[in-house]
């Protein structure tokens, strides 16, 4: 069993930078793939940003890619968001995920556990 609580999230302006921060507890983070998904109102989940256990393979959306950097301290149990260069289009509840599997992945339905969620707002 994995649990799983972001923080981070909040208002900020176009333009402006936000951390995500996600801690894991359970036994198995350090073996886990871990991953960020995002849901904006009226919309489905969308994937954001995956990594693998030991942190050597990531994968981002094309629509953060360049301005989204994805971290994990596995010595903390906890995976990082940095979000750069934010816009209004990333305003969503940012969750973060835990796969049984060592490998990043971007399908949400490869993940078994789900944080509650962080609300981000960017604003124009």
């Amino acid at each position: 069993q994995v649990q799983l609580v972001e923080s981070g999230g909040g208002l900020v302006q176009a333009g402006d930078s936000l951390r995500l921060s996600c801690v894991a507890s359970g036994r198995t983070f350090s073996s886990s793939a871990m991953g960020w998904f995002r849901q904006a109102p009226g919309k489905e989940h969308e994937f954001v940003s995956s990594i693998n256990w030991g942190g050597g393979t990531t994968i981002y959306a094309n629509s953060v890619k360049g301005r989204f950097t994805i971290s994990r301290d596995n010595a903390k149990n906890t995976v990082y968001l940095q979000m750069n260069s934010l816009k209004p289009d990333d305003t969503a509840v940012y969750y973060c995920a835990a796969r049984g599997s060592s490998a990043s992945a971007s399908n949400r339905r490869e993940y078994d556990y789900w944080g509650q969620g962080t609300q981000v707002t960017v604003s124009s």
